[in-house]
């Protein structure tokens, strides 16, 4: 069982029913959440990145704990200690997410012996790829299934559930901004 952390007003009636002078627990007043927020977020997010050791995962477990807080503001404000209270909610949620990828290290590594249907990418095409990638959507996906999948225009076309034209304008415009970013000055033709 964990203990929850008192809020300063019980605490401080919980020390006048005891007999206990209210000096021991003063009450001060609730910041609003943004200041507690701002306050805040930069070490709770340095805590995260240690617990994790991934600047993104970092943001993501820093985020889930102040909307936590936030959704619990009107408790949450009023305890001694709110930035503790956040600092465990990412220390639970760090555990947490440790455990699921742990899960998902095991599973794909059950998986690994079926990971041969993935296609071989020479190390050169790492640039062309990452190119294609940066495109727009459409193209990207015509500039994939006609050159990595060598589909016609028909079968992209009914792939992308779209009209035949509308490929063909997809890898003209993906073909000449790769031309361009890649640095070729040749002509791209339809």
């Amino acid at each position: 069982m964990t203990a929850q952390p008192q809020p300063l007003a019980e605490r401080s009636s919980a020390a006048s029913a005891a007999g206990h002078s209210s000096d021991a627990a003063p009450i001060r007043a609730t910041v609003s959440f943004e200041t507690f927020y701002e306050r805040e977020l930069r070490s709770v997010i340095g805590l995260a990145y240690a617990l994790s050791g991934s600047r993104s995962a970092a943001e993501d477990l820093a985020q889930e704990a102040f909307l936590a807080a936030h959704k619990s503001w009107g408790k949450v404000g009023r305890y001694e200690k709110p930035e503790a209270w956040v600092r465990r909610v990412v220390a639970n949620l760090s555990v947490s997410r440790f455990r699921r990828s742990v899960r998902e290290a095991r599973a794909m590594a059950r998986l690994k012996p079926q990971a041969s249907y993935l296609p071989a990418l020479p190390a050169e095409d790492e640039v062309f790829w990452k190119e294609v990638r940066a495109l727009p959507k459409r193209q990207s996906q015509a500039i994939a299934l006609f050159y990595l999948e060598d589909r016609s225009v028909a079968d992209i076309a009914e792939i992308l559930e779209c009209a035949e034209n509308t490929v063909k304008v997809h890898l003209f415009k993906g073909r000449a901004r790769l031309s361009e970013r890649l640095g070729f000055a040749e002509e791209v033709t339809a």
